[in-house]
Protein backbone atom coordinates (compact mmCIF):
# COMPACT_ATOMS: atom_id res chain seq x y z
CA UNK A 1 0.00 0.00 0.00
CA UNK A 2 2.86 2.37 0.93
CA UNK A 3 4.64 1.51 -2.30
CA UNK A 4 1.51 2.35 -4.31
CA UNK A 5 1.19 5.81 -2.65
CA UNK A 6 4.85 6.53 -3.18
CA UNK A 7 4.63 5.63 -6.83
CA UNK A 8 1.57 7.86 -7.29
CA UNK A 9 3.35 10.83 -5.71
CA UNK A 10 6.36 10.41 -8.01
CA UNK A 11 4.04 10.23 -10.99
CA UNK A 12 2.32 13.51 -9.98
CA UNK A 13 5.65 15.30 -9.63
CA UNK A 14 6.70 14.08 -13.06
CA UNK A 15 3.51 15.61 -14.57
CA UNK A 16 4.19 19.14 -13.15
CA UNK A 17 5.06 21.54 -15.98
CA UNK A 18 8.67 22.69 -16.21
CA UNK A 19 8.42 26.45 -15.44
CA UNK A 20 11.77 27.13 -17.02
CA UNK A 21 10.74 25.31 -20.18
CA UNK A 22 7.40 27.12 -20.24
CA UNK A 23 9.17 30.48 -20.09
CA UNK A 24 11.39 29.57 -23.05
CA UNK A 25 9.85 30.63 -26.34
CA UNK A 26 9.65 28.71 -29.53
CA UNK A 27 12.16 29.72 -32.20
CA UNK A 28 11.21 33.00 -33.88
CA UNK A 29 8.85 34.18 -31.14
CA UNK A 30 9.34 36.76 -28.40
CA UNK A 31 9.58 35.52 -24.84
CA UNK A 32 6.41 35.87 -22.83
CA UNK A 33 6.89 37.65 -19.52
CA UNK A 34 4.43 38.57 -16.85
CA UNK A 35 3.40 42.22 -17.00
CA UNK A 36 4.18 44.35 -13.98
CA UNK A 37 1.46 46.70 -12.76
CA UNK A 38 2.16 50.15 -14.20
CA UNK A 39 2.90 52.95 -11.75
CA UNK A 40 0.46 55.82 -11.47
CA UNK A 41 1.40 58.57 -13.92
CA UNK A 42 3.26 61.46 -12.35
CA UNK A 43 1.80 64.80 -13.38
CA UNK A 44 3.16 68.25 -12.64
CA UNK A 45 -0.34 69.67 -12.92
CA UNK A 46 -1.73 68.45 -9.61
CA UNK A 47 -4.28 71.17 -8.91
CA UNK A 48 -4.43 70.40 -5.20
CA UNK A 49 -0.70 70.76 -4.62
CA UNK A 50 -0.02 74.51 -4.45
CA UNK A 51 -1.87 77.38 -2.81
CA UNK A 52 -0.38 80.87 -3.09
CA UNK A 53 -1.24 83.45 -0.42
CA UNK A 54 -0.68 87.07 -1.39
CA UNK A 55 -2.08 90.19 -3.03
CA UNK A 56 -2.16 91.59 -6.54
CA UNK A 57 -0.08 94.68 -5.76
CA UNK A 58 2.76 92.70 -4.19
CA UNK A 59 5.84 92.30 -6.38
CA UNK A 60 7.10 89.22 -4.48
CA UNK A 61 3.66 87.60 -4.78
CA UNK A 62 3.71 88.21 -8.53
CA UNK A 63 7.21 86.72 -8.76
CA UNK A 64 6.02 83.41 -7.28
CA UNK A 65 2.85 83.45 -9.39
CA UNK A 66 4.95 84.10 -12.49
CA UNK A 67 7.19 81.14 -11.67
CA UNK A 68 4.19 78.82 -11.34
CA UNK A 69 2.69 80.18 -14.56
CA UNK A 70 5.93 79.76 -16.53
CA UNK A 71 6.27 76.25 -15.09
CA UNK A 72 2.70 75.64 -16.36
CA UNK A 73 1.57 74.45 -12.96
CA UNK A 74 -1.95 75.32 -11.71
CA UNK A 75 -2.37 76.77 -8.24
CA UNK A 76 -5.07 78.01 -5.93
CA UNK A 77 -4.84 81.61 -4.78
CA UNK A 78 -5.87 83.18 -1.46
CA UNK A 79 -6.08 86.96 -1.38
CA UNK A 80 -4.56 88.42 1.81
CA UNK A 81 -5.93 91.90 2.55
CA UNK A 82 -2.96 93.85 3.92
CA UNK A 83 -5.00 97.02 4.43
CA UNK A 84 -7.23 95.15 6.86
CA UNK A 85 -4.24 93.55 8.58
CA UNK A 86 -5.02 89.97 7.59
CA UNK A 87 -1.28 89.26 7.31
CA UNK A 88 -0.89 89.91 11.06
CA UNK A 89 -3.71 87.63 12.20
CA UNK A 90 -2.86 84.41 14.09
CA UNK A 91 -4.29 82.13 11.40
CA UNK A 92 -1.99 83.68 8.79
CA UNK A 93 1.05 83.90 11.07
CA UNK A 94 0.89 80.11 11.30
CA UNK A 95 1.57 80.08 7.54
CA UNK A 96 4.09 82.95 7.46
CA UNK A 97 5.85 83.72 10.73
CA UNK A 98 7.02 87.08 9.39
CA UNK A 99 3.53 88.38 8.71
CA UNK A 100 4.33 89.10 5.05
CA UNK A 101 3.21 87.99 1.62
CA UNK A 102 3.68 85.73 -0.17
CA UNK A 103 3.35 82.34 1.44
CA UNK A 104 3.11 79.11 -0.54
CA UNK A 105 1.48 75.90 0.61
CA UNK A 106 2.99 72.83 -1.00
CA UNK A 107 1.05 69.82 0.24
CA UNK A 108 1.11 70.14 4.02
CA UNK A 109 4.13 72.46 4.21
CA UNK A 110 4.36 76.25 3.98
CA UNK A 111 7.22 78.17 2.37
CA UNK A 112 7.92 81.90 2.74
CA UNK A 113 10.25 84.57 1.30
CA UNK A 114 9.89 84.73 -2.48
CA UNK A 115 13.54 83.89 -3.28
CA UNK A 116 13.39 80.80 -1.07
CA UNK A 117 10.06 79.83 -2.62
CA UNK A 118 11.55 80.12 -6.11
CA UNK A 119 14.41 77.83 -5.13
CA UNK A 120 11.97 75.29 -3.68
CA UNK A 121 9.84 75.32 -6.83
CA UNK A 122 12.84 75.07 -9.15
CA UNK A 123 14.19 72.08 -7.24
CA UNK A 124 10.90 70.21 -6.81
CA UNK A 125 9.46 70.91 -10.28
CA UNK A 126 12.81 70.58 -12.05
CA UNK A 127 12.25 73.78 -14.01
CA UNK A 128 14.24 77.02 -14.28
CA UNK A 129 16.95 75.57 -12.05
CA UNK A 130 20.69 75.28 -12.66
CA UNK A 131 22.04 72.13 -14.27
CA UNK A 132 25.40 72.20 -12.52
CA UNK A 133 26.70 73.23 -9.10
CA UNK A 134 28.29 76.27 -10.72
CA UNK A 135 25.00 77.36 -12.30
CA UNK A 136 23.09 76.82 -9.08
CA UNK A 137 25.66 78.89 -7.21
CA UNK A 138 25.37 81.71 -9.76
CA UNK A 139 21.60 81.64 -9.39
CA UNK A 140 21.89 81.98 -5.61
CA UNK A 141 24.31 84.89 -6.02
CA UNK A 142 21.89 86.75 -8.25
CA UNK A 143 18.95 86.07 -5.93
CA UNK A 144 20.88 87.61 -3.04
CA UNK A 145 22.15 90.46 -5.22
CA UNK A 146 18.67 91.28 -6.43
CA UNK A 147 17.28 91.77 -2.93
CA UNK A 148 20.37 93.58 -1.70
CA UNK A 149 20.93 95.99 -4.60
CA UNK A 150 17.83 96.16 -6.80
CA UNK A 151 14.59 95.36 -4.99
CA UNK A 152 15.03 97.70 -2.02
CA UNK A 153 15.47 100.94 -3.99
CA UNK A 154 12.87 100.04 -6.65
CA UNK A 155 10.19 98.97 -4.19
CA UNK A 156 10.85 101.90 -1.81
CA UNK A 157 10.57 104.41 -4.66
CA UNK A 158 7.42 102.68 -5.87
CA UNK A 159 5.91 102.81 -2.37
CA UNK A 160 6.70 106.54 -2.13
CA UNK A 161 5.11 107.23 -5.52
CA UNK A 162 1.96 105.40 -4.36
CA UNK A 163 1.84 107.29 -1.09
CA UNK A 164 2.60 104.21 1.02
CA UNK A 165 5.94 105.55 2.30
CA UNK A 166 6.96 109.03 3.33
CA UNK A 167 10.52 110.32 2.87
CA UNK A 168 12.11 113.46 1.50
CA UNK A 169 14.01 114.22 -1.67
CA UNK A 170 17.38 113.42 -0.11
CA UNK A 171 16.32 109.83 0.57
CA UNK A 172 14.56 109.63 -2.79
CA UNK A 173 17.78 110.63 -4.57
CA UNK A 174 19.71 108.03 -2.57
CA UNK A 175 17.35 105.24 -3.63
CA UNK A 176 17.31 106.48 -7.22
CA UNK A 177 21.11 106.43 -7.31
CA UNK A 178 21.19 102.89 -5.88
CA UNK A 179 18.64 101.66 -8.43
CA UNK A 180 20.61 103.14 -11.33
CA UNK A 181 23.84 101.55 -10.06
CA UNK A 182 22.13 98.16 -9.89
CA UNK A 183 20.68 98.56 -13.38
CA UNK A 184 24.11 99.54 -14.73
CA UNK A 185 25.55 96.29 -13.33
CA UNK A 186 22.68 94.29 -14.83
CA UNK A 187 23.05 96.08 -18.17
CA UNK A 188 26.72 95.13 -18.28
CA UNK A 189 26.00 91.48 -17.44
CA UNK A 190 23.29 91.20 -20.09
CA UNK A 191 25.66 92.67 -22.64
CA UNK A 192 27.62 89.41 -22.39
CA UNK A 193 24.78 86.88 -22.26
CA UNK A 194 21.08 86.58 -23.09
CA UNK A 195 20.14 85.34 -19.62
CA UNK A 196 21.38 86.29 -16.20
CA UNK A 197 22.81 83.14 -14.63
CA UNK A 198 22.88 80.48 -17.36
CA UNK A 199 22.46 79.95 -21.09
CA UNK A 200 18.71 79.64 -20.57
CA UNK A 201 16.16 81.35 -18.31
CA UNK A 202 16.31 80.44 -14.62
CA UNK A 203 14.70 81.62 -11.40
CA UNK A 204 17.37 84.34 -11.32
CA UNK A 205 15.71 85.90 -14.37
CA UNK A 206 12.22 85.42 -12.92
CA UNK A 207 13.24 87.01 -9.62
CA UNK A 208 14.86 90.07 -11.23
CA UNK A 209 11.95 90.48 -13.65
CA UNK A 210 9.54 90.41 -10.69
CA UNK A 211 11.20 93.63 -9.50
CA UNK A 212 11.75 95.40 -12.81
CA UNK A 213 8.14 94.84 -13.79
CA UNK A 214 7.38 97.72 -11.40
CA UNK A 215 10.24 100.04 -12.44
CA UNK A 216 7.92 102.47 -14.23
CA UNK A 217 5.83 102.81 -11.05
CA UNK A 218 9.06 103.83 -9.29
CA UNK A 219 9.69 106.47 -12.00
CA UNK A 220 12.68 104.53 -13.35
CA UNK A 221 13.17 104.63 -17.12
CA UNK A 222 14.35 101.22 -18.35
CA UNK A 223 14.67 102.54 -21.90
CA UNK A 224 18.08 103.85 -20.83
CA UNK A 225 19.25 100.23 -20.56
CA UNK A 226 18.90 98.53 -23.99
CA UNK A 227 20.32 95.17 -22.90
CA UNK A 228 17.89 95.03 -20.00
CA UNK A 229 15.01 95.93 -22.32
CA UNK A 230 15.99 93.17 -24.80
CA UNK A 231 16.21 90.63 -21.95
CA UNK A 232 12.84 91.78 -20.64
CA UNK A 233 11.25 91.16 -24.03
CA UNK A 234 12.81 87.67 -24.21
CA UNK A 235 11.33 86.73 -20.86
CA UNK A 236 7.92 88.13 -21.77
CA UNK A 237 7.94 85.92 -24.88
CA UNK A 238 8.29 82.70 -22.86
CA UNK A 239 5.30 80.31 -22.88
CA UNK A 240 3.19 80.80 -19.79
CA UNK A 241 4.20 84.42 -19.22
CA UNK A 242 1.54 86.73 -17.86
CA UNK A 243 1.26 90.22 -16.40
CA UNK A 244 0.34 90.54 -12.69
CA UNK A 245 -3.35 91.10 -13.43
CA UNK A 246 -3.38 88.02 -15.69
CA UNK A 247 -1.82 85.73 -13.10
CA UNK A 248 -3.16 87.07 -9.78
CA UNK A 249 -6.91 87.61 -9.40
CA UNK A 250 -8.40 90.38 -7.30
CA UNK A 251 -10.11 87.79 -5.10
CA UNK A 252 -9.38 84.29 -3.87
CA UNK A 253 -9.50 81.51 -6.45
CA UNK A 254 -9.67 77.84 -5.51
CA UNK A 255 -9.05 75.07 -8.02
Amino acid sequence: MAKTASAAAKKAVAKKPDKAAASRSAPGTKPVTAKKPSAAPVTSGNKARFTLYGMLGSGPTYTVGLMLSLARHPFSYIHVNLREGQHKQPDYLVKNRYGQVPALRDGQSYFVQSAAILQHLAETLGKFDGKTDLERNRIREWLFWQWDKLAIPVFRLRARARGLRQFGDEVRIMYDTEAKAALAALESELGRAEWIAAKRPTIADISVYGVLRYASEANIDLALYPNVMAWKRRLEALPGFGAPEQILPMESRLL
